[in-house]
């Protein structure tokens, strides 16, 4: 039987995607543009220009 891999975080996300009171955003290094003003992908997200982190406060 397969086993789907977990999705490993990128070094911008807080948690893996679908941890409870998490939610997705823009990636605050790229702007949401997977890509840094020089070109190259950027590291924070993986390229995606999104990233996971903590939702709500209290």
């Amino acid at each position: 039987m397969a086993t789907t891999p977990e999705p490993s975080p990128n070094p911008g996300d807080a948690a893996l995607p679908g941890t409870p009171g998490t939610g997705e955003d823009i990636c605050s290094a790229c702007h949401g543009t997977g890509k840094l003003a020089d070109g190259r992908q950027c590291p924070m997200c993986g390229g995606s220009g999104r990233i996971v982190e903590g939702i709500g406060g209290g």
